[in-house]
């Protein structure tokens, strides 16, 4: 008797939860889309069928059938843009950065490319549904340390396991690249710039690792698999990216010399703080740069008290392809912000279809995913929020309804709750 009843309550658990992923054909008219790709549709129609965007046109002089949708939404006077893109983050890698028990982003040793974020990923994460609520649905899961960090994935905001959430499945490796003047503190003479002792010394086990790597990959019966040069083919055949994070000039160029030397086919910036400098070499050889937030001060004395706000526009202005990331302190909280990071570009030269395209189109297309996320376009994924009015803008991004690859996002968090919870009680209207 017992059986049975566990089997009807598991047949009924299996109901709901298929029930939940039922897909609709759905009508979105009237809003202003934001395509991601620099174009904007005014009185647009956006159709949702199952997965995928079905339609993106105007809705003027077309005659619809009703009928034939499962819903149809009138958003006139809001904006509807493309799922925003949290690139190279720790989100959904720790719950309580205080306790190491819950930190999964940061391992020891220096090489190691064979660590995969993707199934130290957590959906469960009690930062997620504040993230989702400005707009941001899909993160890069990126581990952190080392001279080789590991592998990162793109996984969706939403989702039972990582299984569910995966977009793209280790889609690079991250190589945090050597440093030629290093930051030093003292209590004398507070925060300065010394030689890197250990430079050249990192220099050559990077060298050595990835040489011996190639060799491994080209040899056809390797009698023992090395789990570290196995990590690595996908960087070395150009199917995956090597993301490099390095800030300073010097640096970039070494490590754009370092993957041309060893013909890595998709090497990316990532950090960037002085990639304005070195503009004609990533152009030339088609690098891309993830720049971090925007809202930070330069490294020296004698630069533009503003140069970290311009960067994007300058980036912009020399046809480099770049994304806004925002690595550093609380960094998985700060994923929130990411729509006022892109905004705040905008009052240093960027146009606002710019700035939405450096945390959509853009961080898709260096990431791999353009085909399937990005911008709002005919066969990609329907994955799309739609706000009272400017994303972009702290003070009108209200985002009331999202939907991550056809299926409705619940926009509600413990945040949300406590605001309404002491709104009511204190009868605030």
């Amino acid at each position: 008797m017992k059986k049975l009843n566990i089997l009807a309550v598991l047949l009924l658990i299996g109901t709901y939860y298929s029930a939940q992923k039922t897909y609709n054909h759905i009508a979105l008219l009237n809003a202003t889309a934001h395509i991601g790709n620099g174009k904007i549709i005014e009185g647009s129609l956006i159709v949702i069928n199952k997965d995928k965007i079905e339609t993106v046109s105007q809705t003027k002089g077309l005659k619809l059938d009703y009928k034939s949708f499962d819903t149809v939404i009138d958003l006139a006077g809001k904006h509807i843009y493309p799922a925003l893109i949290n690139t190279n983050n720790v989100l959904g890698l720790h719950d309580a950065e205080a306790v190491r028990a819950t930190i999964d982003f940061h391992e020891v040793g220096t090489l190691n490319p064979h660590i995969r974020s993707l199934i130290a990923y957590n959906t469960d994460n009690l930062i997620i549904p504040t993230v989702k609520t400005n707009g941001v649905l899909y993160t890069q899961a990126t581990p952190r340390s080392g001279l080789i960090s590991g592998s990162s994935s793109i996984l969706a905001l939403e989702g039972w396991n990582w299984e569910d959430a995966v977009l793209k499945a280790d889609d690079g490796i991250h190589l945090n690249f050597p440093k030629a003047v290093v930051n030093k503190w003292s209590e004398d003479d507070g925060l300065s710039k010394a030689q890197n002792k250990k430079y050249t010394e990192e220099m050559n086990l990077l060298t050595k690792f990835f040489e011996d790597a190639i060799a491994y990959c080209k040899t056809t019966d390797n009698k023992e698999k090395n789990l570290r040069f196995e990590a690595m083919r996908n960087v070395l055949n150009g199917t995956a990216n090597l993301y490099i994070h390095s800030d300073h000039a010097k640096d970039i160029l070494k490590a754009l010399q370092f993957v041309q030397k060893l013909a890595i086919k998709k090497p990316v910036i990532v950090g960037g703080k002085e990639s304005y400098r070195i503009t004609a070499e990533l152009k030339k050889y088609k690098v891309p740069v993830m720049l971090n937030r925007v809202n930070d001060l330069p490294d020296y004395t004698d630069d533009n008290v503003d140069i970290i706000y311009s960067l994007p526009y300058l980036l912009q202005k020399d046809s480099v392809i770049f994304c806004l990331q925002l690595e550093g302190d609380m960094e998985a909280m700060q994923s929130r912000n990411l729509p006022f990071n892109a905004g705040e570009s905008v009052a240093y030269g960027l146009t606002k279809e710019q700035a939405l395209s450096s945390i959509t189109l853009n961080a898709a297309i260096i990431l791999g995913v353009d085909k399937l996320i990005g911008s709002l376009e005919e066969g990609k994924l329907a994955s799309l929020v739609i706000s009272e009015g400017d994303l972009l803008d702290i003070r009108t991004n209200n985002i009331f309804l999202a939907y991550i690859s056809g299926k409705k996002v619940d926009l509600y968090n413990k945040q949300t709750e406590l605001y309404n919870k002491y709104k009511n009680k204190y009868g605030i209207k």
